[in-house]
């Protein structure tokens, strides 16, 4: 099959990474990846210097062993603060660019930013917070949370937040692990025009997570505040006091916690993942400086939540020196081009979302390239799901020709990338740009054999910097932790999706190997089905799982129409055809039912797991509190 080049990079001898590649005596990005990732104590001890890291003490290893995974010691010796690298401009530039629905942009410059942290920093240190100590949060994508998880962490703190919009049931699985003794809460926010007051669920938490001994509440719209008790301060009178005290940023082990972040907790109890403070600053420069070509003077942007590992790898643009736009509200209100609007308005340069936005943006009538300039606009970043084919196709015919359109892929698990954009490569429709540098990336079959051009699991066979320290409360021996990644103890990094490296070194995810298809003992994609149905315009969304019928597992296909649409025997006949012509007949899908919705976890995942118990009759959803929509799967019944 041909590949499709949508666009391909002009000046690459501009871009960092070109820069980087010809530092280190390479011409090409295969050549420089091979070196990555065989010489890897050489690569990131490169990208330690090329960032000029903020240190106390250097180390004295970069590595010890590569292959011990988990338990690869990183820059043994050294110490730094993260909120101190991400902090280290001061001047009058602008350090964060802020929007709410319906209102004017808001500016902050780093100089103001800085003093702010200080003055919530002097606050957590009164109350005694030390280094190791958690801070939950209920926040929204505002200034003050960026602020609140800085001085956090330039104390020592340990940074974990939750977006509002999760029950009190889903805050408090998460926060009740982690035993947090300062608690940041937002009064209310707002989405669709309407406000939403969180007051009383935060007073709810608060009652439930019996560790919490202060509070900090950061007043966001029209609900009262003196309903909380008397351990609280308002992040107003905090920012407000006219002094500005000394910020000290605690020096800590490269592996110090920063941040826990959570599995989505649809099958359980959600898993607590813990990451350090150096593993994840080199990670994310790496990516935005090398990957997307960030820059000192650009705008970094994310569709994202509080609660989506995409917050920490966005605010991570502020030790680049580029400004972060943070925006807060539904990205369709008060029109579908509210986030287009917001590119032009905040001069954007990398404009990151997800593909489940991009797709419904088509589906909703946005054409940018006729109501927008977008001339600050050079990257549009996408994950949470695999691109389509089709959204490739919109992105270059209505939003912009001439941008690099990077599909990415990692997680919450590496709270970073495994594969991702390359401003010195084409982009190849249907296909992620490359590997990450430094991650050992292979496509592995059912022998266990690395495959090109083949369909496999995706394994990575070195250690990395950002892999997690430790899941919180995992016994002594990390077994909760191996049992997440490393099956088998055959020390490679399983991921769980499902994908395809071509010869060309791009990267195609087929779906979650765990959901993975198996009709007839044939392993099919979930994304190989999603790619052809995004395709009939009459359809919204969709999910499709696997049922157990006798020895044999059949596919089942839901689907979301368009309002107006409704699902008739000629649509399903159109869909059955248009899958067996562009897949195989074992794509073919046995039933196909209408449905009212389409569940997605907080970070806009599908939930295909929950769906495919559901039709097999094993247990309902633990955690409802972990989907946006919980109430979509009544809907899965097979009649």
């Amino acid at each position: 099959m041909t590949k499709q080049i949508l666009w391909e990079p002009t000046n690459i001898e501009k871009t960092q990474l070109y820069q980087f590649m010809r530092a280190q005596g390479f011409s090409t990005y295969n050549d420089i990846y091979k070196w990555s990732v065989s010489h890897p104590d050489q690569f990131w001890e490169k990208i330690w210097q090329e960032n000029q890291i903020l240190h106390s003490m250097g180390y004295t290893q970069v590595v010890d062993d590569i292959t011990q995974m988990p338990g690869a010691k990183w820059f043994k010796g050294s110490r730094l603060n993260f909120a101190e690298n991400l902090l280290r401009y001061r001047d009058n530039q602008n350090a964060i660019i802020f929007k709410k629905e319906n209102t004017t942009l808001q500016y902050y410059t780093r100089r103001e930013l800085y003093n702010a942290v200080a003055k919530v920093a002097s606050q957590l240190r009164q109350w005694g917070i030390k280094p190791g100590d958690r801070v939950a949060a209920i926040v929204a994508n505002i200034p003050e949370t960026v602020i609140a998880m800085l001085a956090t962490v330039a104390v020592g703190g340990v940074w974990s937040s939750c977006s509002p919009d999760f029950g009190v049931e889903g805050i408090v699985s998460r926060f009740d692990q982690i035993t947090p003794k300062i608690l940041v809460s937002i009064n209310g926010y707002y989405y669709k025009g309407n406000y939403v007051d969180v007051s009383e669920k935060a007073l709810a938490v608060m009652d439930q997570v019996s560790s919490i001994e202060n509070v900090i509440v950061i007043p966001y719209g029209e609900s009262q505040t003196d309903c909380f008790h008397e351990n609280v301060q308002l992040m107003t009178s905090l920012l407000s006091a006219a002094d500005v005290p000394e910020l000290v940023f605690e020096q800590l082990p490269f592996d110090h916690p920063i941040y826990i972040l959570y599995s989505s907790g649809t099958t359980g109890v959600p898993k607590c993942i813990v990451h350090g403070a150096g593993g994840t600053l080199l990670q994310h420069l790496k990516e935005l400086k090398l990957h997307c070509d960030l820059r000192c003077s650009d705008r970094l942007f994310y569709f994202t939540t509080c609660g989506w590992m995409m917050w920490n790898w966005m605010v991570t643009g502020l030790a680049v020196g580029s400004a972060i736009v943070l925006f807060d509200g539904n990205p369709f209100y008060p029109s579908v081009n509210a986030l287009w609007d917001l590119v032009d308005e905040a001069e954007i340069n990398v404009f990151g979302t997800s593909a489940k936005y991009l797709s419904a943006s088509e589906k909703m009538g946005a054409v940018p390239t006729r109501t927008h300039a977008l001339g600050s606009l050079r990257a549009i970043l996408s994950t949470g799901s695999p691109l389509t084919d089709e959204s490739f196709d919109y992105v270059y015919r209505d939003v912009k020709a001439n941008v690099m359109l990077s599909s990415i892929s990692g997680g919450t698990d590496i709270v970073s990338c495994f594969v991702l954009g390359n401003p010195v490569l084409p982009v190849v429709k249907g296909e992620i740009q490359c590997r990450g540098l430094g991650m050992n990336v292979q496509s592995v079959n059912t022998q266990g054999d690395s495959v090109i051009g083949e369909k496999g699991e995706l394994v990575c066979r070195s250690a990395f910097p950002s892999m997690p320290i430790y899941f919180w409360n995992d016994d002594t021996n990390q077994q909760k932790y191996k049992d997440a990644y490393f099956n088998n103890n055959d020390n490679q990094w399983r991921h769980g999706d499902y994908i395809t490296v071509t010869p060309n070194g791009g990267v195609m995810i087929w779906g979650r190997s765990d959901t993975t298809l198996n009709p007839g003992g044939v392993r099919i994609g979930t994304a190989e089905i999603y790619r052809v149905v995004e395709q009939f315009s009459e359809i919204m969304d969709s999910v499709v799982v696997g049922k157990q019928i006798e020895s044999d597992e059949k596919v089942i296909l839901f689907v979301k129409m368009k309002n107006g649409s409704i699902l008739t025997p000629e649509i399903k006949k159109n869909i059955r055809n248009k899958i067996k012509q562009e897949c195989t007949s074992r794509h073919v899908p046995s039933i196909i039912n209408a449905v009212a919705d389409i569940p997605y976890t907080m970070s806009g995942k599908k939930v295909e797991i929950a769906v495919k118990k559901i039709i097999n009759g094993q247990d309902f959803v633990e955690n409802k509190d972990a989907l946006q929509n919980p109430e979509a799967l009544q809907y899965f019944k097979l009649t």
